[in-house]
């Protein structure tokens, strides 16, 4: 492990454990916070395609922090055996973990996609794109704000021109990167638009009973709001699920255009602090940035 890593931090217990690696509690020795630290095995970097991914995830975030709503690097360390990426501290809980057997309140939910729509349209101001939203790579801190995390597969698209390749979670992959088309960051708008149905319905837009099913079914793209379902769900929140989840990129609206829709217009400061309510509910203790 890197000898400058160890000068600066102290390794505490581990908290998480992934395939490339191992995320531990850390304590700061100048600072006195608490922290996480990943650290990769190397060895387990089998193909290029794995070690762009661990690059990727060091060099977004530096380039995108800080932002309140995006996890914060504080450094990277590596010696010929690990890389080591410190950054700060956040629930054990994700989003996944929130919604897996609960819709969620408008509010709360409104509240949830006002935070990831802001980080989204950092990242897109700075011509990033995640290409890999989902619930399980959005944490919360201590004070339940949301945290994206895992730029592992993000993408420079800043210089205008197109990306591509099949990068995404199947529920959440947008039709156009599907189809092996070239995309822009607006693949991000449709996977957030795929978490604010599932958080509001309990159920994915669409599915199947394998990959190959869930893909099929996101190209044709029949977004539907069953009425047993979505009864109680406002006129507003389906308006900008149909802008969300567009299949005509060039028509659906961008991270900063989802922003300024009637859903978040009833939002104040004591509705964004319901996350903090909730979080404080349902938190399960110790905390990671990302495996």
């Amino acid at each position: 492990m890197c000898e400058a890593l160890l000068r600066r931090y102290q390794l505490l217990e581990e908290i998480g454990r992934g395939r490339f690696g191992t995320v531990f509690r850390c304590f700061d020795r100048n600072s006195g916070d608490i922290l996480a630290c990943k650290v990769i095995d190397k060895a387990l970097l089998l193909d290029p395609t794995d070690r762009a991914c661990i690059d990727n995830e060091s060099k977004f975030m530096t380039f995108l922090s800080p932002h309140p709503n995006i996890v914060q690097i504080f450094g990277a360390y590596e010696d010929s055996d690990s890389l080591s990426i410190v950054a700060e501290l956040c629930e054990q809980e994700t989003l996944f973990d929130r919604i897996a057997d609960r819709p969620l309140p408008e509010v709360e939910a409104a509240a949830v996609m006002k935070q990831l729509l802001e980080a989204l349209a950092h990242c897109h101001r700075l011509g990033i794109a995640h290409r890999d939203i989902k619930p399980d790579n959005l944490l919360f801190d201590r004070r339940g704000n949301l945290k994206v995390a895992d730029f592992g597969s993000a993408e420079w698209f800043g210089d205008g021109r197109g990306m591509s390749g099949v990068v995404g979670t199947p529920y959440y992959v947008a039709p156009e990167v599907v189809m092996g088309r070239e995309y822009s960051e607006k693949v991000d708008v449709w996977s957030s638009g795929v978490i604010l149905y599932i958080m509001l319905g309990a159920i994915p837009p669409f599915y199947g009973e394998d990959a190959s099913e869930i893909f099929e079914a996101v190209v044709r793209a029949n977004l539907r709001f069953p009425t047993s379902i979505f009864r109680s769900v406002s006129s507003s929140a389906k308006d900008l699920l149909r802008k969300m989840i567009c299949k005509d990129p060039s028509r659906r609206i961008s991270a900063e255009q989802a922003l300024s829709k009637l859903f978040f217009s009833h939002l104040g400061n004591g509705d964004l602090c319901l996350l903090s309510k909730f979080s404080t509910f349902w938190s399960r203790g110790s905390g990671v940035f990302s495996i």
